[in-house]
């Protein structure tokens, strides 16, 4: 007789990465998926062997992670993409993120929050006011439209999703854990909590959160997918869908309308150009020799990524620090460079980024011009630490006022297209409220709007906030072919570790695996409902040097080493990079980060 599925996690297996792991890159000639969840992966697999190209594959992860890991990320949230098309070897950027109501006025929602005159005040992470429009659903739609093979329909690309729904699947190990770490939150945040719970006669209510191995299923997420496949976009943002999800959120006192999502309808997601910064690689013999880092620019927050790397460009160039080499990786001289670039970056980010098209000035081109950042540069010591005027929104802190949870995946194909993919709820399941018979909840990425009426990031009518999701691509100063597809989800921490898990590439000769597995650091708490994401306390995690991080005290850093589950404030990271082998074939090598569920998976 078959023991049951509770053997394999008896007893539970509650102390995150016990013994080391190691893991191998991955190769392949035909593509590769890398992503935090397994079951998902297998839904871009599948549609790659059927034919699609890196863009379907990535819209079928992305609804495979809603179903698999539904604790981070889903159609309930928003969406950004990187794609390179190797025909031509151009970057485009598809900017997925959904708005504020039109009634979302600064003065509605203060009045809704019983916020005191003379408070400012903020919008919790728990609050139906924490809603907008999910973007994703249109983000998918328009991917494929966009970037897709034309060989594959909607209802091809989200059959595989479809089929783990309908049929159920087995809960994987960190899912577990985040899911029942949630559980309350869910049964608290709206009368449909069931949806998003395993049925269990002896648990209250008859439901609960699944374990690690368990089967569940997800008929309600199934359907809507089936609609957004067989209707489209206007079968999420119109109809039953759209009125169920009016519906919670106005029960429970919130401000969203039919008509938002309409406009969302309408408006679609948004491409835009993206940004870039070019980092000589120092060790080079020429002024080729090196990486151009490709982001989003606000209202997302891959900026923060490419100041602090062109900071960390100019200090090498000045001879302020060393053109730092393999065996500085992860030294105390090293991190405090990093972590001092990422804060004087931070300052400036959490004032600027924003929507630009409803707060119009953002000066995106100014904050990662030379000169700017040879400026910001002097505010770097290499033998201290600076933290006393670098205060978020402190003009003080930012000249340049003068003038003017998620998953991350990536996906790449036979024919050397690449997408660098981020959707999210922000953070964990969202708000946790469900839309009736739907299966997903709502993001709470309206946390993220300032109440204060002076900040560009205010909260305003149809306007996007801040935004912590960025995916990242990478490509070469030499020819501008492909060099990498990468990201690292976790709120505040990814542009961090988009600028940990580059240059240790870069500079350190790391390959993507060994990029990813490296103890990482974190300047302030990652995530607003665990803390002061501008705090200066330097997290760093279990396994780095003792060495550096007495150094860091030694420099003045507020140093908090941080150990088990809580090592998920360093986020979970994959690339996909691409070479080609002497005989002109391309290769894909990829690595996947050891602190998720998942792998790098070949086609």
């Amino acid at each position: 007789m078959p023991l049951p599925t509770s053997s394999v996690y008896q007893p539970p297996s509650a102390e995150f990465m016990k013994w080391p792991s190691r893991r191998s890159v991955v190769h392949s000639t035909k593509g590769i998926v890398a992503c935090t969840q397994p079951l998902a992966a297998k839904c871009g697999i599948d549609i790659l062997n059927a034919g699609g190209n890196a863009a379907d594959a990535a819209v079928a992860v992305a609804a495979g992670m809603n179903m698999t890991e539904p604790c981070s990320t889903g159609i309930g949230g928003d969406m950004f993409c990187l794609y390179y098309d190797a025909s031509t070897g151009k970057v485009s950027a598809l900017n997925g993120s959904g708005r504020a109501g039109g009634k979302c006025t600064l003065e509605n929602v203060r009045k809704s929050l019983e916020i005191p005159e003379g408070t400012v005040g903020k919008i919790p992470m728990s609050s139906v006011h924490a809603v907008t429009v999910p973007g994703a659903a249109a983000g998918w739609v328009d991917t494929v439209e966009r970037f897709g093979s034309g060989k594959l329909t909607m209802e091809q690309i989200l059959a595989p999703a479809i089929e783990l729904g309908e049929k159920g699947f087995p809960v994987s190990e960190m899912t577990a854990y985040f899911w029942g770490r949630q559980e309350k939150g869910i049964r608290e945040a709206s009368p449909n909590f069931a949806e998003m719970l395993k049925a269990d006669s002896s648990a209250p209510d008859g439901v609960r959160a699944p374990k690690a191995g368990e089967i569940i299923k997800l008929p309600n997420l199934a359907k809507t997918f089936r609609t957004l496949a067989t209707e489209g976009k206007k079968g999420f943002y119109s109809g039953r869908i759209a009125e169920e999800l009016v519906k919670v959120v106005n029960d429970l006192g919130g401000h969203l309308e039919l008509a938002d999502l309409q406009h969302h309808l309408e408006t679609g997601s948004e491409r835009v150009e993206p940004i870039s910064l070019k980092f000589p690689n120092p060790h080079g013999t020429s002024e080729t020799d090196g990486v151009e880092l490709w982001e989003h620019p606000p209202n997302g927050q891959g900026i923060v990524a490419l100041m602090a790397l062109g900071i960390l460009k100019h200090l090498i160039k000045q001879g302020t620090i060393p053109a730092f080499e393999p065996s500085d990786h992860n030294t105390a001289p090293y991190l405090h460079a990093i972590v001092e670039a990422l804060r004087i970056s931070f300052a400036d980010a959490s004032w600027f980024v924003t929507d630009p098209n409803v707060a119009p000035g953002v000066p995106t081109s100014q904050l990662i011009s030379p000169p700017y950042l040879a400026e910001r540069a002097t505010l770097f010591s290499p033998s201290s630490a600076n933290t006393s005027i670098l205060q978020p929104g402190d003009p003080y802190a930012s000249p340049a006022l003068t003038s003017s949870d998620t998953v991350y995946f990536a996906c790449s194909d036979s024919q050397g297209n690449a997408i660098s993919f981020i959707n999210s709820n922000f953070g964990g399941f969202g708000t946790c409220i469900i839309p009736a018979g739907c299966g997903f909840t709502l993001q709470n990425r309206g946390a993220n709007f300032s109440l204060d009426a002076k900040h560009p990031n205010v909260l305003a009518p149809r306007k996007r906030p801040y935004h912590t999701i960025i995916p990242g691509l990478v490509t070469s100063l030499q020819d501008s072919s492909l060099h990498s597809v990468f990201g690292v989800m976790g709120g505040f921490m990814q542009p961090q570790g988009h600028v940990q898990t580059l240059l240790g590439q870069v500079l350190c000769g790391l390959n993507p695996q060994q990029a990813l597995d490296a103890p990482r650091v974190c300047i302030g708490a990652g995530m607003p409902d665990e803390g002061d994401v501008y705090d200066a306390t330097v997290y760093v995690e279990e396994g780095m040097p003792e060495e550096t991080v007495e150094g860091l005290r030694k420099l003045g850093h507020k140093v908090e080493v941080v150990k088990g589950m809580g090592r998920a404030l360093f986020g979970r990271g994959q690339i996909i990079r691409w070479t080609k082998d002497i005989d002109g074939t391309g290769v894909w090598s990829a690595g996947s980060d050891m602190r998720g569920d998942g792998a790098a998976y070949p086609a």
